[in-house]
């Protein structure tokens, strides 16, 4: 469990990593609406998981390619946004729970099963 300053760093390299991913002009990037689901720096700063959820993705792999060649920006600019002694080096994930959240609903939404009436099989009440 991440301390108090290891948790506000995080929130605060999320909020700005999301923030700067709008101002990128690479078209492997801008492929939908890209939410940044979490990010997780290690004790020394050395690194930065990121978590991003992307609706409308449609080349997954020149997407990680153009985050990867973006990633220097981000640092850069991350470094220049926050007071950190050292800025990590962004490594990016793609994290699909919200498309496996929505097919999870849309599989649910798609049973027929009859509402409970409170009446057991012998139309008995329970």
């Amino acid at each position: 469990m991440p301390s108090n300053r290891q948790g506000r760093i995080n929130s605060d390299i999320e909020r700005t990593v999301a923030t700067l991913l709008r101002s990128i002009k690479d078209p492997r990037v801008n492929q939908g609406m890209i939410s940044v689901t979490s990010a997780e720096a290690t004790g020394d700063l050395k690194y930065c998981n990121i978590y991003l959820s992307v609706m409308g993705l449609r080349d997954e792999r020149s997407f990680m390619r153009g985050l990867k060649s973006a990633s220097g920006y981000l640092r850069h600019e991350l470094g220049a946004a926050l007071s950190l002694r050292a800025v990590p080096e962004l490594i990016f994930h793609l994290d699909r729970s919200i498309e496996r959240g929505a097919r999870i609903n849309e599989l649910i939404s798609g049973l027929n099963i009859a509402p409970d009436t409170g009446k057991d099989d012998d139309g008995n009440a329970r």
